[in-house]
This record gives structure tokens, sequence and C-alpha cells, in this order.
């Protein structure tokens, strides 16, 4: 693949010293591609971070035929650019692509748009503790046009943002407020998905848990509204009575890129893992019974978040006294050296920019 690159004459003034917070800083390129049918995806190209002129009546815009990816660049102690596991990332793309009709991108020149952004960017990659470079690529449906049918035309671009923690607690517990009134999806629909819809359809009871106290809306499944979906943001692991459980990809949720790496780590750590239906309900009695050791979220923009507390209706449970659990604490230490080159690869996990 060909990608010209046409470099900013007015570099931004970088936000260190900062609180960076995440999703607030964007750097001073940015990777673009556009698709045309008949023709394929073409004229790939590194420009100047600006402004995307669509029409209004751009298909996305009316029929939301769109999808994205998240992943991070990491800065070694010797200066080097790792990417974790891109590869996954990209897989995961062309799955959402055909689910939404939009057109596969070849794998090999996803992964040199990648690097290719992050080399012409990386130094806007941060140093500081719990720092990173935080990747967005996304696909939006182009074509002028009312009527609902796949589009014709598309833009891929990939745009980069320097990142602290996702959630103001870090790796401290969040509370988790149980949602059982609203659905986020079903099987069959786009839950499995990278896609701004489902994200959407968080909203209202996202705002519903903020309103309480609460940081994250843990999902249920869209049928019973028993079993365990996903948190909004993350895959959910649940330790009971020693052993590692987390809900089965069964089309619903999200196949997270962190989650299928907690799962070869636990193994690794010699801890029986299990992916299978969770209902809440024995998530609860665990807990009464004194078998609800650890619970956390996993995910890119958080790596590993502890939950402290679950609400369902008002009935609470403190989970391990409110405080961050061993195997959460031992997960995120062990993937965070790694995505930070302080670890040996086992794996073969990070890719070099």
């Amino acid at each position: 693949m060909n990608i010209t690159v046409n470099r900013t004459s007015t570099p931004k003034e970088k936000p260190w010293g900062k609180t960076l917070g995440f999703g607030n800083y964007f750097t001073d390129h940015m990777f673009v591609m556009d698709y045309t049918e008949g023709k394929g995806w073409h004229d790939a190209r590194i420009v100047p971070f600006e402004n995307l002129s669509l029409s209004p009546a751009a298909m996305v815009f009316h029929y939301a035929q769109e999808m994205f990816e998240g992943m991070k660049a990491y800065k070694t102690a010797d200066g080097e650019a790792l990417l974790f596991r891109p590869q996954k990332n990209i897989e995961r793309m062309n799955r959402t692509n055909e689910r939404l009709c939009i057109p596969q991108i070849d794998p090999d020149d996803a992964l040199e748009a990648i690097k290719a952004i992050v080399d012409a960017d990386r130094d806007w990659i941060p140093d500081g503790e719990g720092t990173s470079l935080y990747i967005r690529p996304f696909i939006i449906a182009t074509d002028p046009h009312l009527g609902v049918r796949p589009a014709k035309n598309y833009i891929f671009c990939i745009i980069l943002s320097p990142v602290g923690a996702y959630y103001p607690e870090g790796i401290n517990p969040v509370k988790i407020y149980v949602e059982d009134e609203y659905v986020r999806a079903v099987k069959g629909g786009i839950g499995f998905a990278k896609a701004g819809g489902n994200y959407a359809a968080s909203l209202r009871a996202q705002k519903k848990a903020y309103d309480l106290g609460y940081t994250q809306v843990l999902w249920l499944d869209g049928v019973e509204r028993e079993y365990i979906d996903e948190v909004g943001t993350m895959n959910v692991f649940f330790v009971i009575d020693g052993e590692l459980i987390t809900p089965a990809l069964e089309g619903s949720i999200l196949p997270g890129v962190t989650r299928d790496s907690v799962i070869n780590l636990a193994k690794s750590f010699g801890i029986k893992v299990t992916e299978r239906k969770l209902s809440i309900n024995e998530v609860y009695a665990a807990a009464k019974a004194g078998k609800l050791d650890e619970a956390f979220g996993s995910g890119t923009a958080a790596v590993i978040s502890p939950m402290g507390e679950l609400n369902r209706d008002g009935d609470i449970i403190i989970i391990n006294d409110g405080k961050i659990g061993p195997l959460s604490q031992k997960l995120y230490d062990t993937l965070t050296d790694i995505q930070w080159g302080r670890a040996e690869d086992k794996f073969g996990w990070t890719v070099k920019v």
C-alpha cells in the first residue's frame, strides 16, 4: 500500500503537564483512505488533523452505517513504540464490517496504516505512569443518499489521542449499577460488533446510573433480564470460590482483546477459567455466601477496572471490602508490564512500530 504523507506546517502544542483524561486531545495528523464501489480502497494518505467535509445527506448520519475500533500505543523506557495485539483488533474490525455490510480491509494494509500514523506522531506518545496513545480507527458511509441500503462509498480514518486513565478512579474499584429496565443487545443483533449504535442505545441507562452516583452500567441479557452480558465499556469477570468466570461469547457481547488476554494470563497463572452463562442471581448468592472474592472489568481503555460495589434496584453488595483484589492487581500489573515493554512478552502480543 502506497501511503502519501502531507505533514502539518502548524504543529500543535502538546498537552504535557496537563491532566490528559481520556479523548480530550488529538495529535497533529490522521490517516485517511477512501472506498469507491468498483475501485476498492484507494488514496491512502496521512494528512494534518482536520475536520471532515460531508454532505448533510451522507448515509452515516441517517442510517448509522459505521464502525470503530480502539487500541493503544505505548512508549517503552528506551523510547520504542509498542502496539498491543493489533491483529486481534483488525480481525474484530473486519467482523464488524461484515455484519454492517462495510467493505473488508486487507489486514496487512490495516496494520501498515496503524503503524504509519503512529510513527508519524510518535512524539505524541506520553510517557507518564498509566498514560498511552489511544488509536481510534473508524469507517463511515459517505454516500449522499436517503434510502436504506449499504453505501457505495466510505472513508476509513485513524485518529490518535494521548490519554491517561479512562475512569477517574483509575485502578481503584468503581461502583456499578445493574440495569434491568433497558436492553443493550440481543443475540442476532450487533452486540458483538464495535458499532456506534450499541453505545447510543446505552446512553439512557448510563445517564440513570450517573445520576445515582454510579460509574457504569452492568447489562443483563435482553430476553430473560437475568444473565450478565457486559459493562458499558468493558467485558466482566467474577472470581467465585477461587474460579474465574466470565460470560460466554454468544453474540450479544463484544469479544474483547483484553478479555482474551485476561483469560490467557489467568490460565498461565494456574487459575481455573470458565466461560459460561452467569446469572446476576448467582453473583448475588455468591456474595451473600461469602464466595464472591473479586469482580472486575477488562478493556483497552481501562485495562483492568475492579468493581467495588454492585447495586441492583437498591440491593447493594460490596465486593472485597471495596478494595482491589489480588488477581485484579496481578492481571493489571502483568498486562501493563507487557504493554510498556517492562516484562518479557511470552505470548508474542506486542508489535513494534
